[in-house]
């Protein structure tokens, strides 16, 4: 039904016929999630109820308004689908340390399985729930094709390293999702938590950035995206995948970040068009798998994946070799975030964030690498990025985020380049660039006139 090697236990115990509970988190989704497979298998064995809760915690790692209602609509969506199920659904106001462990003592549940996330707050979230409760615990990799602790027990150098490893273990865990089979799931006293508009109110998000109308939140939506991606951008993917005015990249980075959808289940689906559509698919499927599944291991491996001393050491040593290097430019946080700099691209690719909550692959590394220019350091360059990252992406707080923004100020993952001012040898990046890989101008005027 599932293979052992997705699942990683915390703490082990003897079996018991109470209740299974799948705390849910980053996977918030029911179908094509092999964490909640195996809750309801861990109950068919014991002939017991399963359930399932989600830990609504405040003010997440700068999450806004913005992220806390696509998150909730898709929540929203889960739990109408746990209804068709037939499955128990809860949602917990409070960190997980908090309200998780009162919640499994109050409906005696036996067992807890929850999936893997690699972030430093899943992880002191399960230090708490593991000193608060006494029952097993098992971690399920349902974000990773091949599970992350699987796919490497180190952290990589780069992806030539990594790729080997991952791709040696593809065709035994890129395998097709098993249909659910549902346990009991009614347990004395418990109830689905009922649909709550003032679900938002109360966990107080901040509202200076508003809802992104260009992303429809929900697996249904997801889906939807990913089947006008097969139909019109694989075919285009590759060679035009640099270019944000080609519609040629999948955009499915929200929904997947929130686990709105499984990378499994979209792999699967661009594998098998692979025949009718004439894309690059091994492209996609190496963005999709490989370097998705590079910035888990990084994070996993690396706990201060966020801070400019995880960086290689070439990287440290010539950023610091080129600390006081004169700036022809510098620009406070507070400019940044507004767009207000001479570079009419930057501003662009800064307008559409804030504006949409996404911003085009090729540009993310472009707008990282201009802010590393800007600032007065490598290390103020860094907090800079992942702050806006997070305040304004659908997709922040998120390992590849992290990664993509590490490697463009500081080298994680990369070579070292030819030698020049400020970015010592990190690999430099110009509009000059921008402009040979696309149509710089008409990105520009179509921000501009509000058509992104």
């Amino acid at each position: 039904m599932i293979l052992p090697e997705r699942i990683h236990s915390f703490r082990t115990g003897e079996p018991s016929n109470r209740s299974v509970l799948y705390w849910m988190s980053r996977d918030q989704r029911l179908d094509d999630n092999w964490a909640f497979i195996r809750a309801c298998s861990v109950a068919r064995e014991r002939d017991t109820a399963v359930a399932v809760a989600f830990c609504l915690a405040p003010a997440f790692l700068g999450a806004g308004l913005r992220q806390y209602a696509f998150m909730l609509s898709g929540l929203a969506e889960t739990a109408r689908r746990a209804r068709e199920l037939g499955v128990t659904f809860v949602v917990l106001e409070g960190f997980p340390g908090d309200v998780l462990p009162a919640f499994v003592e109050r409906y005696s549940f036996g067992h807890i399985v929850t999936d893997f996330d690699p972030l430093r707050i899943k992880r002191l979230w399960m230090e708490e729930v593991l000193s608060r409760t006494t029952v097993p615990v098992e971690v399920v990799d349902a974000h990773n094709i091949v599970p992350a602790r699987c796919a490497s027990i180190k952290k990589e150098f780069s992806a030539r390293t990594f790729r080997p490893r991952i791709t040696a273990q593809l065709p035994r865990f890129l395998e097709p999702f098993p249909s659910i089979n549902i346990p009991r799931c009614l347990i004395d006293g418990l109830e689905s938590t009922k649909e709550d508009s003032r679900l938002i109110e109360r966990s107080n998000p901040d509202s200076m950035v508003p809802v992104s109308v260009r992303f429809t939140p929900g697996a249904k939506a997801g889906l939807s995206a990913l089947e006008r991606f097969i139909e019109r951008g694989l075919s285009r993917y590759g060679s035009n995948s640099a270019d944000p005015l080609a519609d040629a990249v999948s955009g499915l980075s929200p929904w997947l970040h929130f686990g709105q959808i499984s990378a499994q289940r979209v792999a699967l689906a661009v594998r098998d068009a692979e025949e009718y559509t004439g894309g690059d698919v091994s492209a996609f499927l190496e963005q999709i798998i490989v370097r998705r599944e590079l910035s888990d291991n990084f994070c996993l491996y690396e706990e201060r994946y966020d801070c400019l001393d995880s960086a290689p050491s070439w990287a440290l040593k010539t950023l610091d070799e080129h600390r006081d290097d004169p700036r022809e430019y510098i620009y406070p946080r507070d400019r940044l975030e507004a767009a207000d700099t001479y570079d009419p691209l930057w501003n662009a690719a800064q307008l559409e964030m804030t504006g949409t909550g996404y911003m085009h692959n090729y540009l993310r590394m472009y707008w990282a690498k201009k802010i590393l220019e800007w600032s007065v350091s490598p290390e103020e360059a860094l907090e800079t990025a992942v702050f806006l990252n997070d305040r304004y992406l659908l997709d922040g707080r998120d390992p590849n985020g992290y990664n993509g923004i590490m490697w463009s100020i500081a080298g994680v993952h990369d070579r070292a380049w030819g030698e020049r001012f400020v970015f010592g040898k990190i690999r430099y990046m110009s509009a000059a660039g921008c402009r040979r890989k696309f149509d710089v101008n008409g990105y520009i005027r179509r921000v501009e006139s509000g058509g992104y």
